[in-house]
């Protein structure tokens, strides 16, 4: 778990860096909630503190939570997220080990479907022409904390919809790839900013592989889904359909085939089962994107292939040597 929190250091500091440090706050809101939660369960099912606290399993939650929040939040989207997280997907299953859903990821939907007015609060890239810049540390924390934007800030003159939120919107106004990625919001495949932080979030994602933390077949089954899929489209007609990589650096791909995808315990354990998995994860992702009511659908993918995780597993671990078929 340290590993994993020592792996996400470069991506939070490249969103820092293009976002502000509204981050920073989400971070320590969310890991404060999840280790209160923690203490609170384990207190309920007389379970020892010490052990569970220190394992370090509630702020990997945490974390991975906070980095799918506009940087500026309500303080209260990490509480509410937190329990769901916490108490629901991981104590009210059996607590760590016996979580069928990935706890940040089912936190993470329950705040966007019941609160959607706080996603659209999203941040311009720092550098934007146009944009008034990024609120420093004290006036994140004033927005953060009272709901309300200092001046020379405010919430219709900052708040700037996602690269993901754009390409779905004016494609559905008519207008061609060429077109929509005219926009200064767009970099060199993601949207600005978006694509540097995907790539920190790949290093981090590397070194777990070489330290051997996460297995290879996952995050490689889902972002080799994503262009094996969409390389054919794009060859078709490049206007209306996306270039692969296009995909892979806009919204939460990249941090979502290493950190999230890879969990043990919500995931797939057999070889063959985790390239499932993957390519699962990948292929709905896409799908949410194409034709849902939300532009990334990365935590949508994850939930609902943990739902297919013990099947997939039950039909590709390797059999023992006259051990018949499973049923």
């Amino acid at each position: 778990m340290g590993l994993v929190l020592i792996a996400l250091v470069p991506g939070v500091f490249a969103h820092v860096i293009f976002f502000g440090p509204g981050l920073l706050w989400q971070i320590v809101l969310a890991t404060t909630f999840a280790l209160g939660f923690e203490a609170a369960m384990l207190a309920w099912r007389r379970r020892p503190l010490r052990p569970f606290l220190t394992d370090l399993s509630a702020p990997v939650t945490a974390v991975l939570f906070a980095l799918c929040l506009p940087p500026l939040a309500p303080w209260w989207i990490a509480a509410i997220g937190m329990c769901a997280a916490i108490v629901v997907a991981k104590h009210l299953y059996g607590g760590l080990g016996h979580n069928v859903f990935n706890p940040a990821m089912l936190g993470y939907v329950v705040v966007l479907l019941c609160f959607p007015r706080e996603f659209t609060h999203w941040l311009p890239p720092a550098g934007l022409e146009s944009s008034l810049g990024t609120p420093g540390f004290i006036d994140s924390t004033i927005a953060i904390f009272s709901g309300q934007l200092p001046a020379p800030w405010g919430w219709d003159a900052i708040g700037q919809a996602t690269p993901l939120d754009t390409v779905r919107e004016w494609s559905n106004r008519g207008q061609t790839l060429a077109e929509i990625r005219g926009n200064p919001l767009f970099g060199d495949f993601g949207g600005k900013g978006w694509e540097w932080i995907a790539n920190f979030y790949a290093l981090g994602g590397l070194f777990l592989l070489w330290k051997k933390i996460i297995p290879w077949q996952t995050p490689v089954a889902t972002l080799g889904s994503v262009v094996l899929v969409t390389v054919p489209f794009w060859l078709y007609d490049g206007d209306v359909n996306p270039f692969p990589l296009q995909h892979v650096f806009s919204g939460a791909l990249v941090l979502g085939a290493f950190f999230i995808a890879t969990d043990p315990v919500s995931g797939c354990a057999s070889p063959r089962g985790r390239l499932i998995f993957g390519a699962g994860v990948g292929l709905l992702t896409l799908l949410i994107r194409r034709w849902g009511a939300y532009p990334d659908g990365l935590a949508f993918a994850v939930l609902l292939m943990n739902f297919a995780a013990p099947w997939i597993d039950l039909h590709t671990r390797p059999r023992i040597y006259g051990e018949g078929r499973p049923s």
